[in-house]
């Protein structure tokens, strides 16, 4: 699944797989820092996919 297409649910199970992982403190070097990148950009589309919906629901309560 390309990350543009991943719900915000999908995102937030994804980092927090990629969080346990890390703290568990088993993987290789290569393989931590590979896991944290991914984790950063799952974290920036959760954060996106929550701006939106607050901005959705101020433009609803306006109304």
């Amino acid at each position: 699944m390309e990350t543009k297409d991943i719900t915000f649910e999908q995102a937030m199970i994804e980092l927090e797989g990629i969080v346990k992982k890390l703290e568990e403190g088993k993987m290789l070097l290569d393989d931590a820092v590979k896991s944290f990148e991914r984790g950063s950009e799952l974290k920036k589309i959760c954060e996106e996919k929550l701006e939106s919906a607050r901005l959705k629901i101020e433009f609803l309560a306006e109304k």
